[in-house]
């Protein structure tokens, strides 16, 4: 079937009807985060049966985010390749060292150390771009970085996690490539082909999107903290400190990035927005699927915090704009 063109009238209205989709769906996303993790704390024996489903639904998130996206989102990386490269390197290279620094210095057990530093270790986060927009970013910018962190994961997650969660806890580099590939590159291309064949269906069914992923995520959650519920007891308060640092450093010094690279102001907070903001439900599923349950929860916390972090500094950036 071939590429199918709708009417600028009717591109027009849908973009604004699924841009206002997003804006509510990532504002709501820590509300629904937080009464997912309160159900499978209160309740865990309720979830953690369906511990097999987290990488169907990791799936299911990453297609959707293919489904968002079009070839021509990839032409900033060749028209000005070094906001989008510098920023990407930023994200590999920031998070995951900032990761193993927090880890470090609190003292974190081998299993926490070892999650906190594979959600440093994932690409950027899927709410990232719409937050980059709540806070007048580089939006253009914030999906070409998504879009390339997110095709180098299978590469750079697995060898960044054997370097330095493998201080903390055996990890099979070769086996989490290739759980990558499944979970993040395939669903993603699949998403961008379908988005290719049939653009006007997609374009119309975009509002649901986000909705989907954040449902999908929302149960992700739930699960990991159902099957670390005990872990929650005894070092839930440790975890939040950890994963506060953690995003904030990713925050502060993305934004440092941007300074450096000379880039606008609206490129330094898109930049500082991708690396503080990570895909820690992929990071969560990897963790619980190669390291242990309790390994699983700084993702999970991660999930929950990013998300109040990126509409805090959204909102003070659009004041700061205002005034």
């Amino acid at each position: 079937m071939p590429y199918e063109q709708s009417s600028p009238s009717a591109a027009a209205a849908n973009a604004n009807k699924n841009e206002k989709d997003s804006r509510i769906a990532v504002l709501l996303f820590p509300v629904l985060i937080l009464l997912g993790g309160l159900c499978g704390m209160l309740v865990p024996q309720a979830f953690v049966g369906f511990s097999g489903w987290i990488n169907p639904l990791l799936m299911v998130i990453m297609f959707c985010m293919g489904l968002t996206l079009t070839l021509p989102d990839f032409a900033l990386v060749f028209k000005n390749p070094l906001p989008v490269l510098g920023g990407v390197a930023a994200q590999f290279i920031v998070m995951p060292s900032m990761g193993w620094l927090v880890a470090t210095l609190l003292q974190l057990d081998p299993a926490l150390a070892a999650g906190l530093i594979l959600v440093g270790c994932a690409p950027g986060g899927t709410a990232s771009n719409v937050v980059s927009y709540l806070a007048r970013g580089n939006v253009a910018l914030s999906v070409a970085m998504t879009s390339v962190s997110t095709l180098l994961a299978p590469l750079l997650t697995p060898a960044l996690a054997l370097w330095l969660a493998g201080q903390y806890m055996p990890v099979d580099a070769g086996s989490m490539a290739v759980s990558v590939i499944k979970i993040v590159l395939i669903p993603v291309v699949l998403g961008i082909v379908l988005r290719m064949l049939f653009n006007r269906f997609v374009a119309k069914i975009g509002g649901v999107l986000p909705w989907l992923s954040v449902l999908a995520i929302t149960f992700v959650v739930t699960v990991i903290v159902a099957g670390s519920a005990q872990t929650i007891l005894t070092a839930g308060l440790l975890v939040l400190v950890a994963v506060i640092l953690h995003n904030a450093l990713g925050l502060a010094l993305g934004y440092a990035m941007g300074v450096l690279l000379r880039v606008p102001e609206a490129s330094r907070r898109t930049i500082a927005i991708e690396v503080g903001m990570q895909n820690s439900g992929l990071a969560g599923g990897l963790a619980k699927q190669y390291f242990s349950p309790e390994a699983a929860l700084p993702g999970a916390v991660f999930s929950v915090w990013h998300n109040l972090s990126g509409a805090l500094i959204a909102a003070y950036w659009r004041r700061k704009d205002a005034k």
